[in-house]
């Protein structure tokens, strides 16, 4: 169904996640100039991509988000973790519920990336995890994605739209942190034979009537 460029042959399968989100928000989603769509997202993600790009590993990455944006940033953290082939542990949540238990995470080496919404009042909740964290994090690296942020992701379509931009940033990263870390990023479990990019020895069961 889609084009053989969007077909990877990396374990990370990053451009398949991609194309199969966009091709499921064409189809479902309300009726829209679709080419045109596509393109103005390929022309910001085009400007995005030196902004994206890090050589610097951190200990442990944290993604989070409201919405459309909260899995976004699964997806985000997923990419990290596979990547990194686990050397960098990575989790994600929403942006109110990181404010609890899961904020334990957090070290001075940490990278947390909140993925932001352009609507009020949520973008306000946004702003004050984002204050929260620097004052206490201060040797962490909190960075806001999205409107007004420190990367200024514009989101004309709205945030679920803005999901592929979004999770762009991890694809990239993930790259360049894997290849510091002396991965082969097409197969980061090469030596391992722990994960492959097609899971085999499945067995299937009988369904219960």
């Amino acid at each position: 169904v889609l084009p053989d460029e969007t077909h990877d042959a990396g374990f990370a399968m990053t451009s398949s996640f991609s194309t199969m989100l966009l091709t499921a928000l064409a189809l479902f989603d309300a009726p829209c100039d679709v080419a045109d769509r596509f393109s103005a997202l390929a022309d910001q993600l085009e400007s995005l991509l030196p902004l994206y790009a890090s050589q610097d590993c951190p200990e442990r990455a944290v993604f989070v988000g409201t919405g459309p944006m909260a899995y976004a940033a699964r997806e985000a953290a997923l990419k990290v973790l596979e990547l990194s082939a686990g050397q960098i542990p990575a989790i994600w949540d929403s942006t109110l519920g990181f404010r609890h238990g899961p904020k334990s995470f957090v070290t001075d080496g940490t990278a947390i990336t909140v993925f932001a919404s352009p609507h009020e009042p949520t973008r306000l909740y946004e702003d004050d995890l984002i204050a929260e964290l620097r004052a206490q994090f201060p040797h962490a690296t909190v960075e806001k994605i999205g409107p007004g942020g420190d990367i200024d992701v514009q989101m004309p379509f709205g945030p679920l739209w803005a999901a592929p931009l979004s999770v762009a940033l991890a694809q990239v990263r993930g790259v360049f942190w894997a290849n510091n870390l002396g991965l082969n990023v097409d197969d980061p479990f090469a030596d391992r034979g722990t994960l492959s990019r097609v899971v085999s020895g499945v067995k299937l069961y009988k369904v219960a009537s």
